[in-house]
């Protein structure tokens, strides 16, 4: 099948200087960028629950800027200030440079691989054995970097990124002759857009092993990838491009595409029962009225005069009551006015005869005291 159009699982590249640019402008294709997946980072409560503590290392394995920009960013959340006696590795000199995003650039402190290759950054980490590694990674890594765990290197592995599929959805057209995939998770993804995925004609292309086990694992057809001829993809996709020129046209396989599970429809609300109206208790009085209903129903008309006379009946004993209070509280007046007056004869008698005694102590006292003094003067004179 002619090649028209092309897949490319992966952002846009900011340069215009692409390979894939070059491969559309050579051979009028259409070259359509998009990830299959997005990277999304651990927040730093998710990160706590590992409890993985970051200042107890010394120093920082990197293999992906992306986990540069996680790390610094957790440390950011974190509250933990990175001391400037920390030391980096990374598995490529691009991946060191990249550090000046967020520290002073300083070699004595830098260690990156001369090859590119992960292999070669661990004779630097054995080098440097006395210091504690972290190694942050994501939730799907391959094992680009493969540290011996017999206790001559001490390192920890952190995740903290992870790695969410990016469905396509059915508002985008599907029409592609060639699909490129890189990770083992893109190849997930479109399993996961296409749940019955039919290949068909479409031809799929990807690099590295894991990538490679991933499409045979799901039962797909691998027709192109990195050879000796043929180092990177681009060179790969331009071998097959170039070699279908000439094939005719196939026409294409519906895909049949994922769907988002409907959402179950709400219960229908059960109607509220009718209120049991309460039964009316009805007081003996309000029986007797209603037999008196029942059986005159002149009745009502009497009442008001049996109203009246009820009105009339009170009223008199209701003015009788305070002529009653009047005549007791006159009674007990006078009763008091008694009193008094008996209080004072008696004291007026007990004052009279007070009195009377003490002028007949004095008029008896005057008479002795006249006596006493006759008889002196007697005696006066018969001397």
């Amino acid at each position: 099948m002619k090649i028209k159009k092309i897949l490319v699982s992966q952002p846009k590249p900011l340069s215009e200087k692409s390979p894939y640019f070059d491969l559309a402008n050579k051979y009028g294709i259409e070259v359509v960028f998009r990830p299959f997946i997005r990277i999304e980072g651990l927040t730093s409560k998710e990160f706590r629950q590992a409890k993985i503590p970051i200042n107890t290392h010394t120093a920082v394995i990197f293999t992906a800027r992306t986990a540069v920009d996680h790390y610094f960013r957790l440390c950011k959340e974190l509250s933990f200030k990175v001391p400037d006696t920390m030391k980096y590795f990374c598995v490529s000199e691009t991946i060191a440079h990249y550090l000046q995003k967020y520290i002073i650039y300083r070699k004595r402190k830098i260690f990156y691989s001369e090859t590119g290759h992960a292999e070669a950054l661990l004779p630097l980490l054995a080098k440097h054995n006395k210091e504690t590694y972290l190694y942050p990674i994501s939730d799907v890594h391959d094992q680009k970097l493969h540290i011996p765990e017999d206790g001559s290197i001490k390192f920890t592995k952190a995740i903290m990124y992870r790695t969410v599929s990016n469905v396509i959805r059915n508002d985008e057209p599907f029409d592609y002759d060639m699909i490129i995939l890189f990770t083992p998770s893109g190849v997930k993804s479109l399993i996961q857009s296409f749940p019955h995925f039919e290949q068909g004609n479409i031809a799929l292309g990807a690099m590295g092993a894991k990538t490679i086990e991933e499409i045979k694992n799901s039962n797909l057809r691998l027709d192109l990838t990195t050879s000796p001829k043929a180092p990177s993809i681009a060179a790969a996709m331009d071998q097959y491009i170039a070699a279908h020129l000439e094939a005719p046209d196939e026409p294409r396989i519906e895909q049949e595409r994922f769907k988002d599970p409907e959402p179950e429809p709400k219960p229908t609300p059960e109607p509220a029962p009718e209120p049991i109206p309460e039964p009316k208790v009805i007081e003996p009085e309000e029986e007797i009225k209603v037999e008196e209903k029942k059986a005159a129903p002149k009745a009502p008309a009497k009442k008001p005069a049996a109203k009246k006379a009820t009105t009339a009946a009170k009223k008199p004993a209701a003015k009788k009551a305070p002529a009653k209070k009047a005549t007791e509280t006159k009674a007990t007046t006078a009763k008091k006015t008694v009193e008094t007056k008996a209080t004072a004869a008696k004291k007026a008698t007990t004052a009279k005869k007070t009195t009377t005694a003490k002028k007949a102590t004095t008029a008896k006292a005057t008479t002795t005291k006249k006596a006493a003094t006759a008889k002196k003067t007697t005696k006066k004179t018969k001397e």
